[in-house]
């Protein structure tokens, strides 16, 4: 919450603490978020194994903040909804089912991306 008698510095700051610290609750608390740093960690190993370009490097990346942003932004909504509508409603349960697909619509961008990285590099090896 904004402390009215923060100046801007200090309420810059505090923000970030906030930010670190939904950050921190996500990676130590979210099995989605955990699951995609992992092939997040696959990608960059595969990244260094096949020695991909710069420009490459920078769409893994992008990628990568793509799932994870949207893995974020879903279990905001979700929880946000569960907190709103504890109990099931047809509605809450709309609404869920398409923040759902948020990280759906990323991971399968993400997929492309990497089809277009690794497949050339995977087929020279045959």
């Amino acid at each position: 919450m904004k402390n009215p008698n923060d100046g801007y510095l200090r309420g810059r700051l505090r923000s970030l603490k906030y930010a670190f610290k939904g950050f921190y609750i996500l990676i130590t608390t979210e099995d989605s978020i955990k699951a995609q740093l992992f092939f997040a960690l696959i990608a960059t190993i595969l990244g260094f194994y096949f020695n991909i370009s710069d420009t490459e490097w920078c769409l893994q990346f992008i990628v990568i903040g793509l799932v994870l942003v949207a893995e974020a932004a879903n279990t905001a909504i979700e929880e946000l909804a569960d907190f709103v509508h504890p109990e099931y409603h047809i509605k809450i349960g709309l609404v869920k089912d398409i923040a759902a697909g948020i990280p759906t619509f990323a991971a399968l961008i993400s997929l492309i991306v990497a089809g277009f990285i690794y497949l050339p590099k995977i087929l020279l090896l045959f």
